[in-house]
């Protein structure tokens, strides 16, 4: 095994802290992937990791080595593109995950024509609204809706999509359409929290060039952009959506725009991913078709 793939394997085994979901990932057996680990440090003479029944964790010496083994794999990495054809191919598998909706929505239904670009590339699309670790669980970027907190990943802005304030017609006949801002005294808010109970109900509008929060009442906390749409047209209380998807159930009567001088911020659309300079020619073919994709939505 030469030393290139050997630091390849080091560098996915420290970033993953496990032997197994490093072998899983690769496609390798577990003992090829502990032996090209042993093989390393005996070379270098020097313990890499320590290992324990729970966890595997980098060595002093291992953090050293780990630094300088992604900056080697990078220069590697970028010295094997150097002489490919730009119009080349790409090959491998891509693994990504976005918000369900975002997915179902945009990306799949224009797949086919990305495919017929690139045949070779496969892509791993996962859908979920919760918060995924990126490196921990072998993504090559996130797709992300909304603020984002503060974090070591790298953020490439995508676009940004408008919002509208929404109800079903279910919920007008029972309560009303309010008008303004102190009417909503007497409605109901649909709470989305990714973790429940872990955020008040509120309206959010931009007010004087600036983002303030109204408290509201709600029945009902959702984890999912699917719940949140469902409970809003159960008439369960007021949602806050982006307006491209609340434009499809404005046509076929399901929702209705209230407040229209209230409303949120822009969410902002960003792809997320590790490093800057670890960024294979792959990613940064898909990253380019769906920054092009959200514009030619936009519009």
């Amino acid at each position: 095994m030469d030393r290139i793939l050997q630091m390849q394997i080091f560098q996915r085994v420290a970033e993953l802290g496990s032997f197994s979901r490093c072998a899983e990932q690769l496609g390798l057996p577990k003992t090829s992937v502990s032996e090209a680990v042993q093989r390393l440090e005996q070379q270098l003479g020097n313990r890499l990791l320590n290992r324990t029944t729970r966890r595997v964790e980098l060595t002093r010496d291992g953090q050293s080595y780990y630094q300088r083994c992604v900056e080697v794999l990078t220069d590697f990495d970028e010295l094997q593109q150097m002489f490919q054809p730009q119009d080349q191919q790409l090959h491998g598998v891509l693994r990504i995950d976005m918000q369900t909706n975002f997915a179902a929505d945009l990306v799949i239904p224009a797949l086919p024509a990305f495919f017929e670009k690139h045949p070779d590339l496969q892509i791993q699309l996962s859908s979920t609204d919760r918060k995924v670790d990126l490196v921990a669980e072998g993504f090559d970027a996130i797709v992300r809706v909304g603020q984002l907190n503060d974090s070591s990943l790298i953020a490439r802005k995508l676009g940004e999509l408008s919002q509208s304030n929404c109800v079903s017609p279910a919920y007008l006949e029972r309560y009303g359409e309010p008008l303004n801002l102190e009417d909503l005294e007497h409605h109901y808010l649909v709470n989305y929290s990714q973790q429940l109970g872990g955020r008040k109900a509120e309206f959010e509008y931009v007010n004087n060039g600036r983002v303030d929060y109204l408290p509201m009442r709600s029945r009902i906390t959702v984890n999912s952009v699917e719940a949140y749409n469902a409970a809003c047209i159960a008439g369960l209380g007021i949602i806050q959506i982006p307006h491209a998807t609340s434009h499809a159930l404005f046509d076929t009567g399901k929702l209705i725009p209230i407040l229209p001088h209230h409303k949120a911020p822009p969410m902002p659309v960003s792809l997320l991913y590790a490093n800057r300079h670890l960024v294979s020619r792959k990613l940064r073919v898909f990253a380019q078709w769906l920054e092009q994709l959200m514009a030619d939505y936009l519009r």
